[in-house]
């Protein structure tokens, strides 16, 4: 993962991911990551696709996933896929970044 990824986390109001963003920003300043991560709510996906390439959809959202990336079929630069409910209910910023770079590397 060199260059840099803009990351999208989407949840029902943007709050529980806000709190998952912040950690994962950590986590990736702490991995000399070069990441920008923001959460907002699925809503707000719209005004923001243009300008990422991750979105990491939360568990309870799990519908969206499929959506999206038919949706967004011709980004090839997109990445779409679902946050582990194992470390989204604990906002577990590290585990959030190794399930990042295991979608990035695919």
């Amino acid at each position: 993962m060199a260059e840099h990824v803009t990351v999208l986390l989407v949840c029902g109001s943007g709050a529980s991911s806000g709190f998952m963003a912040a950690n994962m920003r950590k986590a990736a300043k702490k991995r000399g990551l070069d990441a920008s991560i923001t959460a907002r709510s699925e809503a707000e996906i719209p005004n923001y696709i243009n300008d990422v390439n991750v979105i990491m959809v939360g568990p309870h959202l799990k519908y969206l996933v499929d959506d999206l990336k038919e949706k967004y079929a011709d980004r090839e630069d997109l990445t779409v896929f679902l946050m582990n409910p194992k470390y989204y209910s604990m906002l577990n910023g590290e585990m959030a970044i190794d399930d990042l770079v295991k979608h990035l590397e695919k």
